[in-house]
């Protein structure tokens, strides 16, 4: 059963598992599993998905329960009228605040521009000897993108050299690796963790919040962040 963060008449939102696909596609012919075919059963109605999540990022999926609500949520989407909160588990220790403006180039080789806000929330370090160095460093960030690219915050957190932990391809594979090896942690660390906005129709200020799943969670845990 899908967790349930939200619903009314018009919207449903669910705290998506890290590694679920929101909906059927040819690049993933290695699942019969999909958020939308999922939580339809599970209510037995109809939903639209306004937005996409990354197969391996867990968090708050927001559907809409009827073609006219997906239209307009879509439209919020669209014009940036909707709050986005991420958490991010990464390597090393970043600024305390930031803003990462770096376009990002799509399929078609063009490029777009990409901004991402981001604040330390915590910072760690265990005795995790990597490389060199005798121990690890990681950081707990909240991000907010400020636009939406596809891949945008793994992106941009590569870019400044603050990999997200457990990410393929943009993030750091020695690191992965040995987070696989030592404590069979093989999810990548990004959490959709809140979405504000006004209802489309009633007006009504919305904020879903989702709990870490468990792997978060549990990477939380061992590094006490």
């Amino acid at each position: 059963m899908l967790d349930i963060l939200y619903e009314d008449e018009d919207l449903i939102a669910i705290n998506k598992p890290h590694g679920l696909l929101v909906h059927r596609s040819s690049i993933a012919a290695d699942t019969s599993k999909f958020a939308l075919q999922l939580l339809r059963d599970q209510i037995q109605q109809a939903v639209y998905p306004t937005h996409r999540l990354d197969r391996k990022t867990g968090g708050i999926l927001l559907f809409a329960r009827n073609k006219e609500m997906d239209s307009l949520t879509q439209q919020l989407f669209a014009n940036k009228n909707i709050a986005k909160i991420y958490w991010a588990i990464v390597r090393g220790y970043t600024d305390d605040q930031g803003t990462i403006d770096y376009p990002l180039r799509k399929e078609n080789n063009s490029l777009q521009d990409a901004i991402t806000h981001y604040r330390t929330l915590s910072r760690a370090e265990v005795d995790l000897p990597f490389g060199k160095h005798a121990t690890s460093r990681y950081s707990l960030l909240e991000v907010r993108p400020e636009t939406g690219r596809m891949h945008q915050i793994r992106k941009h957190l590569a870019h400044i050299f603050h990999p997200i932990l457990g990410d393929r391809p943009h993030g750091c594979n020695k690191q992965n690796k040995l987070w696989k090896e030592q404590f069979s942690m093989d999810t990548m660390m990004l959490h959709a963790q809140k979405l504000s906005f006004k209802h489309p129709r009633t007006q009504q200020e919305i904020n879903i919040e989702a709990p870490t799943l468990s792997e978060f969670s549990r990477v939380r845990q061992i590094l006490d962040l």
